[in-house]
């Protein structure tokens, strides 16, 4: 099933938390391989553009499939650049060139365990809502905000206030009694184009989650991110696919 539906896999180079960390091997294969291989598998989009500002990635990633119609420029590639910046720029060049899309997903390489399945189902529950600009992939928050605080000199408060109704604080609530916070994952992200080109944003006002199960949402964004994702593979909690070679 190919859609009106574009693949948006962000794989700059220069990520300080982890050198490279887009290509970084996983099971004989550079995690970009893993988005490409999910988004292909998944018969979804129209096409698969890798973006990024590195000729090596973008060699890679043509390698196993993925499109690198052109490079993104730097000033949209830096530590502190925000994903509208180039998800913005790349809509704009794919306009310049004749092509428009409906709508883009994103799929971030530091998400491994994310699965072609993961992103058909997160594709159907998208199309059930005609009403959001988009939707975002979240799970249950394993550090609950209700637990956190600020500083303040030698004080504290509580991040979250505890309701009047309620006598005990939260930061001394059991976590199963706390209400259910979500917190976002890097799995996907899915939208329409207009929620860019015409609301300046990603996600738009209109959100709908996308629940991941188990390890669907995790994210390689440190050495300990990197060393468990390798355990989980050794020990046989997780099997990842062969992503395809095509030159």
């Amino acid at each position: 099933m190919i859609t009106n539906c574009i693949a948006l896999i962000p794989a700059r180079i220069g990520s300080k938390r982890v050198r490279s960390k887009n290509i970084l091997p996983l099971e004989r294969h550079p995690l970009i391989a893993y988005a490409i291989h999910a988004a292909k598998t998944s018969g979804i989009f129209s096409r698969i553009i890798v973006s990024t500002n590195s000729k090596k990635i973008a060699h890679i990633a043509k390698t196993y499939g993925g499109e690198v119609p052109f490079l993104r420029p730097q000033r949209y590639a830096a530590d502190h650049s925000p994903d509208i910046e180039w998800i913005r720029w790349t809509l704009h060049k794919l306009q310049q060139q004749g092509e428009e899309f409906e709508y883009f997903c994103i799929l971030r390489p530091t998400s491994p365990f994310r699965t072609a399945e993961t992103i058909q189902r997160a594709w159907k529950e998208f199309l059930l809502d005609k009403n959001v600009d988009s939707l975002r992939a979240v799970e249950l928050c394993q550090q609950h905000p209700a637990k956190m605080w600020k500083v303040k000199g030698t004080r504290m408060v509580s991040l979250l206030k505890t309701p009047k109704r309620i006598k005990t604080p939260w930061h001394s609530t059991p976590y199963q009694v706390l209400p259910k916070i979500y917190a976002q994952n890097a799995s996907l992200e899915i939208a329409k184009c207009t929620v860019v080109l015409k609301q300046g944003s990603i996600s738009g006002g209109i959100i709908r989650p996308f629940v991941t199960n188990e390890y669907e949402g995790y994210d390689i964004n440190n050495e300990k991110d990197y060393i468990y994702a390798k355990y989980l593979i050794e020990t046989g909690y997780i099997e990842l696919p062969t992503p395809k070679k095509f030159s």
